[in-house]
């Protein structure tokens, strides 16, 4: 699941992702896209006298978003993950820094 909060300066990006460890997440945006994917991979052994049993664990997610016009993809994004909930928060631009689309007319 995910919540977007957005306020006059900033957009919040909560998801939800249990069961991963920082280093397992990649974040990325490119051309407008922002892209969250995670991978774990867990495998553990235990050993007795007379069976060893393996149990390997595989999560992973991808998710992505257009992003608004209105994000500045050059600042710095500040991404924090604390208790299973990954937190992105992405600064907006102001509104004079806002390209707008021309039509340009052929004549």
């Amino acid at each position: 699941s995910m919540n977007v909060k957005e306020t006059d300066d900033l957009f919040e990006i909560e998801i939800a992702a249990p069961g991963f460890n920082k280093k397992d997440f990649e974040i990325s945006i490119e051309n407008g896209l922002l892209k969250i994917s995670a991978k774990n991979e867990e495998e553990i052994e235990k050993k007795d006298e007379n069976f060893t049993r393996r149990e390997f664990n595989y999560n992973s997610f991808l998710r992505s978003f257009t992003l608004p016009e209105n994000v500045n993809e050059e600042e710095m994004i500040d991404a924090t993950y604390k208790r299973g909930i990954l937190k992105l928060t992405l600064n907006k631009l102001h509104t004079d820094e806002i390209v707008h689309k021309r039509v340009i007319e052929v004549h």
